[in-house]
C-alpha cells in the first residue's frame, strides 16, 4: 500500500482524467498545482475535489541563500487559497515527537491578532495593529494526549469564533525519499492527520467544520519498505515488518521548516507586513 499524504505522488502524472489538471510554475520553488474537478479519484487515490499545490526546493533542513524569495513565494501561493476575513490557525500533531512536532512548532511563531481590536487605543501604532487581519492560532495535541479528537476540538473553536477559513498544519509522509524534508503541500480540500502513516483520524474539512480548510504540510517520514525498494529496486517481503523513518537531521529540519512555514503563513495573512516585520517577531 502506498504510505503518502502528497497528491504529487498519489496521482500518476502520465495518466489521468479529463476532471485533472496540471500546472506548473514556481521561481525560488518548483510548484506543482493539481487541480480535481470532482470526487471521482476519491476512492483510487484517496484525493478528492481540490487544489493541491506543491512546492519542492533543495533542503529545508538548511538556510537558503534565497530564503526572502522562498518565504515571499509560498506566501503568495498560501494567498491563492486563503480567503479574505478571519482565519483560524490549527498546529496537528505531538510536540514531544520530533518528527511529528511541525504544527505546533509551526502556529507557536504565527502572529496571533484577534484581541488586539478591542484592547487597543486610537494612536498611531494602534491603528497599525488594527489594520492586521484577525488571527487565532493553537495546538491541539494529539488523541493519546487529550482524549479528545483533534477535529472536535478544531470544530468547537470554529464555532466559537467563526472565522472565515481554517489553516491546519500537521507534518506529513511521502513515498519517495528524494521529497523527505523538501517539500510543501499546500490544499484547500482538508486533511485526515495520521492518514499518510496508516493512522488516520477524523478528517478536518469544511464538511465537518463549516468553513474552508487549508492544510499545509512538510513530509517528515517516509516508510522503511519504500526505501528498500528505492535503493534496491526490489519489493519487500510482506511479512518483514516496517516502521516509518526520518532523516538524521530530524531535529534541524522540523525547526527551519516549521519557521519557512509560519513566514509564509504570516506574510499570506498580513500583507502589510514586510519580510523583515515578520522576521523580527522570532
Amino acid at each position: 500500500m502506498l504510505r503518502t499524504d502528497l497528491a504529487l505522488e498519489s496521482i500518476p502524472q502520465n495518466k489521468f482524467p479529463d476532471s485533472v489538471h496540471i500546472e506548473r510554475r514556481g521561481r525560488a520553488f518548483s510548484v506543482t498545482e493539481i487541480i480535481i474537478d470532482d470526487d471521482s479519484m476519491l476512492e483510487s487515490t484517496g484525493r478528492g475535489k481540490g487544489r493541491y499545490i506543491t512546492l519542492e526546493c533543495e533542503n529545508l533542513s538548511r538556510f537558503s541563500e534565497n530564503y526572502r524569495e522562498m518565504s515571499l513565494e509560498l506566501a503568495d501561493e498560501i494567498g491563492r487559497l486563503v480567503p479574505d476575513g478571519e482565519i483560524l490557525a490549527v498546529g496537528l500533531g505531538n510536540s514531544d515527537i520530533t518528527p511529528d512536532a511541525i504544527g505546533p512548532q509551526t502556529v507557536s511563531m504565527i502572529l496571533a491578532t484577534r484581541h488586539l481590536r478591542d484592547e487597543l487605543s486610537d494612536g498611531d501604532d494602534e491603528q497599525f495593529l488594527r489594520s492586521l487581519r484577525p488571527v487565532s492560532a493553537f495546538a491541539c495535541g494529539v488523541l493519546g494526549q487529550t482524549g479528545i479528537e483533534t477535529a472536535e476540538l478544531a470544530k468547537a473553536v470554529a464555532a466559537q469564533i467563526n472565522p472565515s477559513a481554517v489553516i491546519v498544519i500537521d507534518a506529513l509522509a511521502c513515498s519517495d525519499i528524494s521529497r523527505l524534508g523538501n517539500t510543501i503541500q499546500l490544499s484547500d480540500s482538508g486533511i485526515s492527520p495520521g492518514s499518510g502513516v496508516c493512522n488516520a483520524r477524523r478528517e478536518l474539512s469544511e464538511k465537518n467544520l463549516g468553513v474552508p480548510v487549508i492544510a499545509v504540510g512538510v513530509p517528515t517520514v517516509v516508510d522503511m519498505h519504500t526505501i528498500v525498494r528505492s535503493l534496491t529496486g526490489n519489493e519487500t517481503d510482506s511479512s518483514m515488518p516496517n516502521m516509518m523513518v526520518a532523516p538524521k537531521d530530524i531535529d534541524r529540519l522540523v525547526e527551519r521548516a516549521s519557521q519557512m512555514l509560519a513566514f509564509g503563513i504570516n506574510l499570506a495573512l498580513h500583507p502589510s507586513l514586510s519580510f523583515d516585520d515578520v522576521r523580527g517577531l522570532f
